[in-house]
């Protein structure tokens, strides 16, 4: 899908056990860098209203997941945000 996004590394390192790949926190990586690289492709194409439209739909996805995680395991949470370099 995107050269610059590598899966596989990011599950390794978000997973909680040998064959998790979709927790929350795994998302939550997972969307952050689709995020990060759609903000760069936006920065040079800034007339790219449908890309623009798939940005804000990840940004509100990654916060409904980050709530989830902040409500269920603070602890968790605040390694996810310290990690992914997240202001919150």
């Amino acid at each position: 899908m995107i050269a610059d996004i590598n899966k596989a590394e990011i599950i390794d390192k978000y997973k909680n056990h040998n064959k998790d790949t979709g927790s929350a926190s795994v998302q939550i990586a997972l969307l952050s860098s689709r995020i990060s690289y759609l903000t760069n492709h936006l920065k040079v194409h800034r007339k790219d209203v449908h890309s623009r439209r798939g940005l804000i739909a990840m940004t509100s996805r990654r916060r409904k997941l980050l709530d989830y995680v902040k409500k269920h395991n603070l602890d968790q949470y605040n390694e996810l945000l310290k990690s992914l370099k997240l202001r919150r």
